[in-house]
């Protein structure tokens, strides 16, 4: 896959919970190897772009597009076949499990030759604490180290495409800080990733470029270059 071909492509994607029309015409491309950041207000429709990438919404139409394969009508679980790896805002980590079973609980996507799957030592060099943590209990992790598992996790399914929703939210600096220099170290290892943040802050250094949305509608869209430009308008949309 080269360069600047494009890993996701979305186009007029309309997506509903039951009654309630969420996604109006979002349109928005990921190319092979960018960090690609959603902002917006808390119900700008942001989550719901991901959730409907993998599935999860109820009625969907338009286009959505991961490596040339079209999943507007794919079920979940062959969505995720395709290599991409999704981290809810809610991390589903499973309390009665230990760190480590956690780790290991995910199946690995396509055959083992292919795979691009971490191993647990691989994740250990990357999470140091999961380490030290690796025999206590979900419920003993604090939030920074359930964060930390939650993306350990789906690295070691293999998946190449990161869908990360909210993972600095209400983490102490420290953390938030060890979680950005993660991102760049997969990003310098080839991995696309499609960020959804409130923390501005956190997300300006690292994204390639930036779409905000608003109203379930994307009204942005720049460059890293072009942000500086862009601030006055993005402290009218996001008060940041």
């Amino acid at each position: 896959m080269g360069a600047a071909e494009n890993v996701v492509s979305i186009k007029e994607l309309n997506a509903w919970y039951g009654e309630s029309h969420i996604l109006h015409g979002v349109n928005l491309e990921v190319r092979n190897g960018e960090v690609v950041t959603l902002l917006g207000r808390n119900g700008a429709g942001r989550t719901t772009t991901l959730r409907a990438m993998m599935g999860l919404t109820g009625a969907r139409k338009g286009s959505i597009s991961v490596s040339g394969v079209e999943t507007i009508h794919l079920p979940s679980h062959r969505v995720a076949r395709l290599g991409i790896g999704y981290c809810p805002e809610e991390r589903g980590i499973f309390a009665s499990l230990t760190a480590e079973e956690n780790l290991m609980l995910p199946p690995r996507l396509g055959k083992a030759e292919d795979s691009h799957a971490m191993s647990v030592e691989e994740i250990y060099a990357m999470f140091p604490n999961l380490r030290e943590r690796a025999k206590s209990p979900g419920t003993r992790l604090s939030g920074g180290e359930q964060q930390m598992l939650a993306v350990a996790r789906i690295l070691r399914t293999g998946a190449r495409l990161l869908l990360l929703d909210e993972i600095s939210e209400g983490l102490a600096p420290v953390i938030v800080q060890k979680l950005g220099e993660v991102i760049r170290t997969l990003k310098q290892a080839g991995y696309t990733i499609l960020l959804v943040e409130q923390n501005f802050r956190f997300a300006a250094p690292l994204a390639d470029r930036f779409y905000v949305m608003e109203h379930g509608k994307v009204v942005l869209e720049f460059t890293q270059a072009e942000l500086p430009e862009h601030m006055n308008t993005l402290n009218e949309l996001l008060g940041v």
